[in-house]
């Protein structure tokens, strides 16, 4: 994800346009080139729960966090550093803000994915993350916003999905579900904090800002595992993933996500959203061969199907 991130990094990057209530049919070819924009930055998160999987037995979960945000710096460097330097005024009038969304967005977030994977099937994490937009919708609630019947019953019926998608046949939860699950509400809570985002912070400046806050905010994490755990063997096997979710994750899937928007619009491209369980459980199967059963189907069923109802209407 993005990880993770599609999708927390992503979402901070820019404020996409509404779609015009009187907007021009657009021509076919435009919206299928948005369309597969779309799915592409979808597939390119869905990768970096495979990755936190990969990764989960060779390289410490804060090392791979750490090295991750510090070559999606890199990348993104060029594009931000310079708008972030011109609003650095209006950055440090705002640096509580900053700072909250770094440590939930970079800092805290991705590191949590990644400890998940070291226990628990990509595949599983897909679909835990899945549930994110039905969280979202309490936050929503306890702003003040009516939720209608349609939303409550697609919050439940998610919910239920992921409680017998962790808990299996009865069993308890394991260590990796629940990091999960803290990994999705840490992307709920940086979802709804986005909402309050200063008024004239550029996107792409904020972008930058927060994964050099983010970055820095991990280094006595990075320092303690680095003295306990020792470092990892840089190899083909882990710097390759480390690269990937550096890059694509934060540079491929943030131009592809924006360019879909301009093209197809918000509400058409977010329902692309909702295919990302089934890029991981696929991926998964293909790349890690994690089996894929009638009971993670189901599971995913409920899921998608409560968060598709939650979602179709505000009130």
């Amino acid at each position: 994800m993005a990880t993770a991130a599609r999708p927390a990094e992503d979402a901070a990057s820019a404020d996409p346009p509404s779609d015009p209530p009187s907007a021009p049919v657009r021509p076919t070819g435009p919206v299928a080139v948005g369309l597969a924009l779309a799915v592409l930055a979808t597939v390119v998160w869905s990768g970096s729960f495979v990755t936190s999987r990969a990764l989960g037995d060779s390289v410490p979960p804060v090392q791979h966090a750490f090295w991750r945000w510090v070559v999606a710096l890199a990348v993104v460097a060029p594009f931000g550093a310079r708008r972030a330097w011109r609003q650095r005024a209006l950055i440090r009038r705002h640096l509580g803000f900053v700072v909250l969304a770094s440590l939930l967005g970079v800092t805290v977030y991705n590191t949590l994915v990644n400890q998940a994977g070291v226990t628990t099937p990509a595949a599983n994490m897909g679909m835990i993350m899945a549930a994110s937009p039905v969280l979202m919708a309490l936050y929503e609630r306890a702003g003040g916003v009516r939720l209608g019947a349609r939303r409550v019953a697609g919050l439940v019926i998610a919910c239920a999905g992921v409680l017998l998608l962790v808990g299996g046949d009865g069993a308890s939860f394991s260590a990796g579900d629940l990091w999960m699950i803290a990994a999705a509400c840490c992307f709920g809570s940086y979802s709804a904090l986005l909402r309050r985002r200063p008024e004239g912070l550029d996107g792409v400046g904020f972008l930058f800002t927060t994964f050099l806050l983010g970055t820095v905010l991990l280094l006595p994490a990075q320092g303690i595992s680095l003295a306990v755990q020792g470092g990892f063997h840089p190899t083909p096997g882990t710097v390759w993933p480390i690269l990937y979710v550096g890059v694509a994750s934060s540079a491929v899937a943030f131009f592809a996500w924006n360019k879909a928007i301009s093209l197809i619009g918000p509400s058409r491209a977010g329902v692309v959203y909702y295919l990302q369980p089934v890029c991981v459980a696929l991926l998964s199967w293909v790349l890690l061969a994690e089996p894929t059963g009638w009971a993670q189907a189901g599971c995913m069923a409920l899921i998608l199907g409560g968060v598709v109802l939650g979602a179709g209407a505000r009130r």
